[in-house]
């Protein structure tokens, strides 16, 4: 039964945009399903292929931000606006705008509690990392980080260390059967040899 409602909700929030919040709380969707949602009813400018957007991502802008293709956004906020504007106008008499597009390019990924200011370009192939605040441009092929985001490293240098560690993971070869980054049936099995390796013992049943 509560299948079946799952279902109806998820049915009805994609075929008219209405009931967001049931389909948060209720459905739980992925990133992918959640991406797929805002690119048809979000208001986002455009959303490319292969887009996962965590549903704790906050987009106050939607209509000033591009997305291309294979990015992932964590639960990060990304604004158009300066939120200033509006003391200005009491304080100083001051009739103005402040506003700035978004383009986060292919390959990129932005992660918890990042902050991208408005007017930034992201990549391609770049990550920012979590709760950096992206003041400036995000340069090609990088990983920033911090406050104010700075380069870090290359994205090729970043992939090189991940690769030394997975050289000592004893679990690599279920990673190269399981063919794509998450598979529920390979799930446990994955987290009994990642706590034996990094504890010397089984998770708490």
């Amino acid at each position: 039964m509560i299948g079946l409602a799952k279902r109806a909700i998820r049915y009805y929030v994609n075929k008219t945009g209405r009931g967001k919040g049931l389909f948060k709380k209720f459905c739980h969707p992925t990133g992918f399903e959640w991406a797929n949602y805002l690119a048809r009813w979000g208001g986002i400018h455009s959303v490319g292929k292969g887009v996962w957007i965590n549903p704790g991502c906050n987009i106050p802008d939607p209509s000033l931000l591009r997305i291309g293709n294979n990015v992932g956004l964590s639960d990060c906020t990304i604004f158009g606006h300066d939120g200033l504007i509006g003391v200005f106008e009491i304080s100083a008499g001051k009739q103005l705008d402040s506003v700035g597009a978004v383009d986060i390019f292919d390959n990129c990924f932005i992660g918890y509690q990042a902050i991208v200011m408005p007017g930034r370009k992201i990549g391609p192939n770049s990550i920012v990392a979590a709760g950096a605040v992206v003041t400036r441009d995000v340069p090609p092929g990088v990983v920033v980080g911090g406050n104010p985001a700075k380069v870090l490293c290359t994205v090729e240098d970043l992939i090189k260390k991940i690769e030394e560690r997975c050289e000592a993971y004893p679990w690599m070869e279920l990673i190269r059967q399981r063919g794509t980054h998450f598979d529920p049936d390979y799930e446990p099995k994955l987290k009994a040899m990642r706590a034996q390796y990094f504890f010397g013992e089984k998770a708490n049943e």
